[in-house]
């Protein structure tokens, strides 16, 4: 099943924009996933079982880099891709 998801990361630190940028660029080193990204969010199509398996690696490598962070999270599972 194709699944869509939209995430934002919002890590609670006075320099926040490397964090994000690291787990931007590192979503778009996986293969077989579309990422997009806007001022707001980005979005990611692919199948479910590997964007969820994909989110787990790089959310825990993002905490473990920023431990107080917070990420905002929408899962549209059945969707084709854009």
């Amino acid at each position: 099943m194709r699944a869509a998801v939209e995430i934002s990361m919002y890590p609670l630190t006075g320099d926040y924009r490397p964090p994000i940028q690291a787990f931007i660029d590192r979503l778009n080193t996986h293969a077989g996933l579309r990422v997009e990204t806007n001022a707001l969010a980005t979005q990611i199509w692919g199948p479910l079982d590997q964007l969820m398996a994909v989110l787990a690696e790089e959310m825990a490598r993002s905490a473990a880099a920023a431990p107080q962070l917070v990420f905002v999270m929408k899962v549209l599972p059945g969707l084709a891709q854009r």
